[in-house]
């Protein structure tokens, strides 16, 4: 994707096949760089759960400008939508709610708890930064919390940012995994 019209088309496309955005109805696709859509899952219950700690542990630590299940264009990777997305107050004006954010924003989530094993991870977190996000976190089947940035895997948030997630919703080697959802 390197100009302005095959994002416009990537937009054009995305919103036609995800016509319930406007109406709050949300079952969404993605799609990958050529356009082709890529199912969104919804997430199950204890995915959900970990998602809005996430959320709400972010929103409290560096301001309310977070949202969760936002699409966003990136430069290499299509149309995208992370579970978490954080950015300045300022970035927010003047998007239209019912399309894509036209950039990443600062900080991007991605939780992989019941999502069979994501292949495309290292892709997404590439992409994220690539397209501007200072920052990505990657929140693994096992509860490890990962901070990514654009020379590599840091070891610690650079906005600052720590997750406290519980570890009953994650799977343990050795403990009785929940049944992944599809």
């Amino acid at each position: 994707m390197s100009t302005l019209h095959e994002r416009d088309g990537l937009v054009a496309r995305w919103r036609r096949i995800n016509p319930n955005m406007e109406s709050g109805l949300r079952d969404p696709c993605e799609l990958d760089g050529r356009g082709e859509a890529v199912p969104y899952p919804r997430p199950s219950a204890r995915r959900q759960i970990v998602l809005t700690d996430a959320y709400c542990q972010i929103t409290e630590q560096i301001g309310h400008v977070a949202a969760m299940a936002v699409a966003v264009s990136t430069p290499s990777f299509g149309i995208r939508i992370p579970d978490v997305v954080w950015m300045p107050p300022d970035n927010w004006e003047g998007i239209d709610r019912d399309t894509p954010v036209p950039f990443v924003p600062a900080l991007c989530v991605e939780v992989l708890l019941d999502r069979d094993t994501p292949t495309d991870i290292d892709l997404r977190v590439g992409a994220y930064l690539k397209g501007g996000a200072r920052e990505v976190i990657v929140v693994d089947e096992h509860g490890q919390v990962e901070f990514w940035g654009a020379s590599g895997r840091r070891q610690a948030s650079t906005f600052g940012v720590t997750l406290s997630l519980d570890r009953m919703y994650f799977d343990e080697p050795g403990r009785l995994s929940f049944p992944k959802v599809r």
